[in-house]
């Protein structure tokens, strides 16, 4: 391990501190200690740094072993037991995972390549089991790492990304593609352009109507904190069509994940003429649809953002609308 490495793993103060108490009686200069230190207490001092660095040595080495599992080349439908290569590389999986909390572990991972081989071969692996795990890695891998994210758009991994979230047949592999998606456009503008650019609010918008509860869920707050953050993109939302569709979801059974889509509609007309315009369309029957579902949420508690969003949206739209309509026709 470099002096580089070291000082990334540990405090500077830490290294100091058990430096200087190893060093204790022996300095050449400097005022002598109350007590000069014991051979013994010399002796455990270095076997707990020892073990320190040997313990991030290990979490090296783990990651390595895990890619030797994951670059193993695929056997032939002769040669393999399907159920225990798959088993072995979703362990490897679970591994990498665990250890890739470790933001210094994460950025390993990428330059060894990981990164690279979860994109290139696991985000398309024929088995599931594989391809969620690949997709999660990926976003523990992402979250709050600049320089990771970075590298994950350049190996163009967001377009994969999305086309599982959008089509997989497997609903775990579209959740957590999804997971892995916010990871890269939240927070990060890059990412976000280029989220835009392959329709990706489109994608959320299928996704909000998908069949699957948390990708409905997920999707929908990903759409309330994209348009909060980035007012700029109301624009390209509404243009799409994205009001009228939020409504129709909304008149679906009430869910409640519909207090994402109820604030995405208040995100979509606050200071935004078009989105106002779009919700008070008389088609819609927008006004008629919150009253109704103002109603049925009175009352109930686990339901009171829905409500007070329900509640926003009618005033900014409908209060005084006659008064702005009136002078509109003068």
């Amino acid at each position: 391990m470099s002096d580089n490495r070291q000082n990334r793993r540990y405090p500077q103060s830490l290294q100091g501190v058990l430096q200087l108490a190893v060093d204790a009686g022996s300095a050449a200069e400097g005022p002598a200690p109350l007590e000069p230190m014991s051979e013994e207490r010399k002796t455990w001092l270095r076997e707990a740094l020892s073990e320190m660095c040997k313990g991030q040595l290990d979490e090296v080495e783990q990651v390595k072993q895990c890619l030797v599992v994951l670059h193993r080349e695929e056997p032939d439908e002769k040669e393999r037991d399907e159920e225990d290569d798959d088993d072995e590389r979703e362990a490897a999986f679970e591994m990498l995972s665990e250890l890739c909390e470790n933001l210094d572990n994460a950025r390993d991972l990428m330059v060894l390549g990981g990164l690279d081989l979860c994109v290139s071969r696991y985000l398309s692996h024929v088995q599931s089991g594989l391809r969620w795990r690949a997709a999660q890695l990926i976003a523990s891998c992402a979250q709050n790492m600049p320089q990771v994210q970075d590298h994950l758009l350049k190996i163009e991994v967001l377009p994969k990304l999305l086309q599982l979230t959008d089509a997989d047949p497997n609903p775990t592999v579209r959740v957590k593609a999804l997971y892995a998606v916010s990871c890269l456009v939240r927070e990060q503008e890059a990412g976000l352009q280029e989220f835009a650019a392959h329709d990706g609010f489109s994608v959320l918008m299928r996704g909000m109507q998908s069949e699957n509860e948390k990708l409905r869920t997920k999707s929908a707050f990903l759409l309330l904190s994209l348009l909060t953050s980035h007012p700029e993109h109301k624009e390209t939302v509404v243009c799409m069509g994205m009001v009228q569709q939020l409504v129709s979801v909304l008149r679906s059974p009430h869910s409640s994940f519909h207090e994402h889509v109820l604030g995405a509609l208040c995100c979509l007309v606050q200071d935004f003429p078009q989105g106002l315009k779009e919700c008070r369309n008389p088609t819609l029957a927008l006004e008629e649809l919150l009253k109704q579902r103002a109603e049925e949420l009175q009352g109930k508690e686990e339901s009171q953002e829905a409500l007070d969003f329900c509640d926003q949206l009618r005033v900014l739209c409908f209060s005084g609308q006659q008064s702005d309509d009136n002078g509109m026709d003068r």
